[in-house]
C-alpha cells in the first residue's frame, strides 16, 4: 500500500464534530499515515493542536487566521500564535493570506491579518501555510516585501493559472493540489498546470471536508456523507495526479512524501 501524507485538513470543522476519531482511522486505512490539521483562527488553531496531540506522529497543525476571520484579530491574536508555535507539533504558520472572492473580511484587514503572519513566519522561520483566491496582484505585492527574510512556503489548493503557477514557483514556493484537479469542467486549466510545475515542487491535500475528488464512485461514499470530502480520499487525488504525470502512482508518491517531510520537517 502507498503511503500518503495529506497537508490540510479542516477537522475542526463542524462536519466532523462527531467522527473525528472514525475519520482519523478511516484515512490511516487507506494508507494516509500523516495529516496536517488546518488552524484557521485562534480558537480553531488551539483546537487542531489539541487534536493532533492525542494522536501523535500522525497528527500535525498548523495555526494561523484565515483571510474570512481576519476580522476576529485583536491585539493577543500573534502573541496566541506564537505560543501556539513553539509545540513541534504545530508546523507552520497559516493558513493565512488574502480572499478578494468572499470578502468575508474587509480587505484592509485581510491585509493588515496577512502582514502580521508573515512578520511571525520571519521571525520564527516555521514553513508558510498560505491562501490566495482572486487576490493575486496584492498577494504578491505583500509577500514580495518580506520575501528575502520569508521561511519555506506552499500556497494550498491551488487552483490559479499557469501564469500565477509559474510566479509562486519561481519565488520558491510549493503548491499544494486537492480534488480540484479531478474537475474537468470547473478547473481544466490545472492540466496544463500540472504538465508545468516540477515533481519536487508539488505536495497533495484534500482540504477535506471541500474539494471531494470528482473520480471518486458514489458506491464509495457513504450516503449521509457524499458531499463530505474526507483525508481517506487523498489516494484519488495521487492516482488522478499520477495519470496527468504519466508516472506510476507509486513513484509520484513517493517524490511527493520526501517533498512533504522535507518541507514541514516531519
Amino acid at each position: 500500500m502507498n503511503n500518503y501524507i495529506d497537508i490540510g485538513i479542516n477537522l475542526t470543522n463542524k462536519q466532523f464534530q462527531n467522527d473525528k476519531e472514525t475519520v482519523i482511522n478511516k484515512a490511516i486505512r487507506a494508507g494516509v499515515s500523516k495529516i496536517i490539521l488546518t488552524g484557521t483562527s485562534v480558537k480553531g488553531s488551539q483546537e487542531a493542536f489539541r487534536i493532533a496531540e492525542d494522536f501523535p506522529n500522525i497528527l500535525y497543525s498548523t495555526a494561523g487566521i484565515h483571510p474570512h476571520d481576519a476580522k476576529s484579530m485583536d491585539n493577543q491574536s500573534i502573541a496566541k500564535l506564537r505560543k501556539l508555535l513553539e509545540n513541534k507539533e504545530v508546523v507552520a504558520v497559516g493558513e493565512c493570506g488574502l480572499d478578494f472572492d468572499r470578502d468575508f473580511s474587509p480587505r484592509i484587514q485581510q491585509e493588515q491579518c496577512y502582514k502580521a503572519q508573515l512578520e511571525l513566519a520571519c521571525e520564527i522561520q516555521k514553513p508558510l501555510f498560505l491562501h490566495e483566491r482572486a487576490a493575486f496582484i496584492r498577494f504578491m505585492a505583500i509577500t514580495n516585501d518580506f520575501i528575502s527574510q520569508l521561511p519555506k512556503a506552499v500556497v494550498h489548493c491551488f487552483t490559479g493559472s499557469i501564469s500565477e503557477a509559474k510566479a509562486y514557483l519561481d519565488k520558491g514556493f510549493y503548491l499544494g493540489f486537492t480534488g480540484a484537479i479531478t474537475d474537468k469542467k470547473r478547473f481544466a486549466h490545472l492540466k496544463e498546470v500540472l504538465h508545468y510545475v516540477p515533481m519536487d515542487r508539488i505536495m497533495i491535500e484534500t482540504d477535506a471536508p471541500f474539494m471531494l475528488p470528482k473520480n471518486i464512485s458514489k458506491t464509495n461514499l457513504r450516503k449521509e456523507h457524499q458531499r463530505r470530502n474526507e483525508p481517506a480520499f487523498l489516494p484519488y487525488v495521487a492516482d488522478y495526479l499520477a495519470l496527468i504525470k504519466q508516472i506510476d502512482v507509486a513513484d509520484l508518491n513517493e517524490i511527493i512524501v520526501k517533498n512533504t517531510l522535507d518541507f514541514f520537517g516531519l
